[in-house]
């Protein structure tokens, strides 16, 4: 197993969640893809999902500017029909930590855990632990 599959790994094992991902800004690529991932059974992979514009994404526009975003019950968080739309394609998304990777103040990867089906309360312990392996896969770009 890869290190940085081993900190996707851990942060799953640590969050219970449902899903982590890893997407990288690849040249050539407007879509930051899915890179690597480590999914619970049953839960379905994001690794050929084109469908969803990352760069209208209100999430990605909080990571471009550092800040990390945690919700709780993210239909909750946006009313943006896109927004919407994207919870359903991913899987019925229902909370989320997402941790941006910054290399010289630009965003350059994304640390997603995602809980589908119900919405819940992350802990203060789970979003260090996406902090942290935000920290650890920028070491490994």
């Amino acid at each position: 197993m890869s290190e940085t599959r081993s900190i996707l790994r851990s942060l799953l094992d640590g969050t219970g969640a449902s899903r982590v991902t890893l997407r990288e800004d690849v040249p050539g690529d407007d879509f930051f893809p899915v890179t690597q991932e480590v999914l619970r059974p049953g839960v379905a992979s994001l690794r050929e999902e084109r469908t969803v514009d990352l760069r209208t994404q209100p999430v990605v526009r909080e990571l471009e500017q550092g800040r990390q975003v945690v919700q709780d019950d993210c239909r909750a968080a946006f009313a943006d029909p896109a927004f919407q739309r994207m919870l359903e394609t991913y899987g019925g998304l229902a909370a989320q930590i997402v941790t941006p990777v910054l290399v010289a103040d630009e965003l350059r990867a994304i640390v997603s855990v995602h809980q589908l089906g119900e919405p819940r309360m992350w802990s203060e312990q789970e979003i260090a632990l996406a902090t942290w392996a935000a920290a650890e896969v920028r070491q490994r770009l």
